[in-house]
């Protein structure tokens, strides 16, 4: 019995230790803060989103979620209890959006406010009893309700990717590049002539131009030779039109000409003939003479040799 007493007496003792650690637990983490409620109201995903969870404005913890539920009059609406420290700047520009902590995941609740209007910067609680704070969509939320239109719009880019990409169109594209490629090379080879063509144009048109002005020199030149030749001409002329002149002169040259020519034709030419005449015959004999030394040489020392009897005299022999 004394056994059972004292088991019962250290379970008493056991259980008030345990109930003022609790106590004291919730006394060191009690919030002193005097809070005001306010109640956040939009149509947005809380997926991750618990009671107790932190309320910051502008990142600083301004307070907690105190409750979530779905507004009974409005299909799609939540409301958001939030308990948030009275001096907190809370205004009507006030908006708030679901935010995410960390690598954790677990949500909280965003306060910021927007560019103020006049008028906009009073406290809340003292515009109206009921104001609500608009909730909005966090960048979350706005990615998850772009996701299915940016998916689409991936989809699509993928077909015409695809298309782009096909069979016929890789081979246009390989020609277009080859052809390309030998666009290149002619280029540079174009190029590369040019370059090497410039320098010899360039001494060709000083050349060219060195030549013209010796052209232009010459021209000149000859320009005055010949008005020089045109006046000569013109003064020989004259001389030669004058009376007594070369024309005259020729003029009698021709008669004396003429009458020699007659002359000649009628004392010289018949004695020429008989000359030539003679001449060819001496020329025959001295032939003649040269064929018999040739044949018989021994005829210069012993005459010539008598000639073979013809038939009917004597010593001809028939062959």
């Amino acid at each position: 019995m004394e056994n059972k007493s004292h088991a019962l007496a250290a379970g008493l003792f056991v259980v008030f230790v345990t109930a003022l650690l609790i106590a004291l637990a919730v006394w060191l983490t009690r919030d002193t803060r005097q809070l005001r409620s306010y109640e956040l109201a939009g149509s947005v995903n809380l997926s991750g989103l618990q009671p107790q969870a932190n309320v910051r404005y502008q990142g600083v913890p301004v307070g907690k979620v105190t409750s979530i539920r779905l507004d009974p009059q409005a299909r799609g609406q939540v409301l958001v209890r939030i308990a948030v420290d009275e001096l907190a700047p809370i205004s009507a520009s006030t908006f708030a959006t679901l935010g995410y902590q960390g690598v954790t995941g677990l949500a909280f609740i965003q306060l910021d406010d927007s560019e103020p209007s006049p008028g906009a910067t009073a406290p809340l609680a003292q515009l109206a009893d009921n104001s609500r704070i608009p909730l909005k969509p966090g960048l979350v939320s706005k990615l998850t309700d772009r996701g299915e239109r940016v998916l689409g719009q991936l989809d699509e880019a993928a077909q015409r990717l695809n298309q782009l990409l096909s069979i016929q169109n890789q081979q246009t594209l390989v020609a277009a590049v080859g052809h390309l490629g030998q666009a290149a090379s002619e280029i540079r080879q174009l190029t590369a002539q040019t370059r090497a063509l410039l320098p010899e144009l360039a001494q060709g048109t000083r050349d060219s131009l060195a030549t013209l002005k010796a052209v232009s020199v010459r021209v000149g030149d000859s320009a005055d030779a010949a008005r020089t030749s045109a006046s000569a001409f013109q003064q020989l002329t004259q001389r030669m039109a004058a009376p007594g002149g070369a024309l005259d002169q020729l003029g009698q040259g021709t008669e004396v000409w003429v009458a020699t020519n007659q002359s000649l034709q009628s004392v010289t030419l018949p004695r020429l003939n008989l000359v030539v005449q003679d001449v060819a015959r001496s020329t025959r004999q001295i032939g003649e003479l040269a064929q018999t030394l040739r044949d018989t040489p021994q005829a210069l020392l012993l005459g010539a040799p008598a000639p073979l009897p013809g038939p009917g005299e004597p010593g001809f022999s028939a062959p």
